[in-house]
């Protein structure tokens, strides 16, 4: 039941109507993705993909203000919430909203109620549609959802490598950015397309990370009753984490996922939550410990640490991702001071709850935080 109080989501029908026939008709839009690159390629074929930055985490960890904060460098681009549903030509797109006499938006808080307040001109996880139509089973229950160093989908790859050119152009950026919580299972797929890619990956206290996972889920089921249309939205933008048509990541146990979506519908929500922490981060773990490549090219950011120590952390990560701090000084002034352990929710398990929650992810959580600070 919605909580009371909670004012529906405003899904403008406009917006649906195109989300959904661009996803039906997704074959006719990579095909003028692909003529875009061909038209453009004079102009693509110098720009450079170099260290791409993805900011990847189990939801609700603080991957969205990670990306806000490395959004704001001046060298860096990514797409934004004006670039969904038209994802797919992102020169073209982008051109043409340059031309045109849009009204100033005031930043508003976004849906999740977490503080956090958005523009169109946002950093948002749009690219996700495109892993979507060239990855059918990336989100479909019971499907493995890993990408590994073995995976390989040449038409998504030649895509996407001329997708990012085109928006590093007519953006005129020399570094990408993207958000995506689905990213944590790519991370070794990802290395493989782009060996010099450079990954952040929040990292939060368990108690009060499955606190407010199961904020976000109730607070979408909510917003289910009250306007379906934003479950449907949701799920043409590729978000699958919360509300009625959540599912769990598969990282390679279908009974465990099968496991914690029963979990989630029944009155041991606690453990399903629980069980699903430790599922990602154990395997976040194994493959840090086992590819030591891939975890120098990963930074682990311990959200409490970010919110106190803002500062030296801005450091740490301009540092990892080669961004240079001369040119940060401004906005790293308004992230010291934005940044702040949430105090607008607290949570409220009981001992047997809170035994739970230790018993499955203390462990996990003390050997990554290990890990990170093994990096300083």
């Amino acid at each position: 039941m919605a909580e009371p109080g909670i004012k529906p989501m405003a899904v403008p029908g406009g917006q649906l109507f195109f989300a959904r026939l661009m996803r039906a008709t997704a074959g006719f839009w990579e095909r003028l993705g692909n003529l875009e690159s061909r038209v453009l390629r004079s102009e693509t074929e110098r720009v450079r993909i170099e260290k791409p930055i993805y900011v990847t985490g189990l939801a609700r960890s603080g991957t969205t203000i990670l990306t806000e904060l490395l959004a704001a460098h001046p060298d860096v681009t990514s797409l934004r919430y004006s670039d969904f549903p038209p994802a797919w030509t992102p020169y073209w797109w982008n051109a043409l909203r340059a031309q045109l006499p849009l009204p100033k938006v005031a930043p508003a808080e976004r849906s999740h109620r977490d503080r956090l307040r958005v523009t169109p001109e946002s950093p948002e996880a749009v690219e996700e549609v495109l892993w979507m139509h060239f990855f059918p089973g990336a989100h479909e229950p019971g499907a493995v959802h890993v990408l590994d160093e073995s995976s390989e989908n040449s038409r998504f790859e030649r895509f996407y490598r001329q997708h990012l050119r085109k928006l590093l152009a007519v953006r005129k950026s020399s570094r990408y950015l993207a958000k995506g919580n689905y990213n944590l299972t790519r991370l070794a797929y990802l290395r493989k397309l782009f060996p010099d890619a450079r990954f952040v990956v929040p990292l939060r206290e368990p108690e009060w990370h499955i606190a407010s996972l199961m904020k976000q889920d109730r607070l979408f089921r909510g917003q289910h009753e009250l306007n379906p249309k934003v479950t449907r939205y949701m799920q043409l933008l590729g978000h699958f984490e919360f509300g009625v048509h959540k599912h769990p990541i598969n990282v390679g146990d279908a009974g465990l996922a099968a496991e914690i979506a029963r979990l989630w519908d029944s009155d041991e929500a606690v453990r399903g939550w629980a069980l699903y922490w430790q599922a990602l981060h154990e395997f976040l773990l194994k493959q840090l410990e086992s590819d030591p490549e891939l975890a120098r090219a990963c930074l682990l950011v311990p959200y409490e640490p970010l919110c106190g120590e803002t500062e030296p952390w801005i450091e740490r990560i301009l540092e990892h991702a080669g961004l240079p701090a001369e040119t940060f000084g401004e906005a790293r002034a308004e992230f010291a001071t934005r940044l702040s352990l949430p105090d607008y929710y607290r949570p409220d398990f009981d001992d047997r709850e809170r035994h739970i929650i230790e018993g499955l992810t203390g462990d996990i959580h003390r050997r990554l935080r290990a890990l990170a600070e093994a990096e300083d």
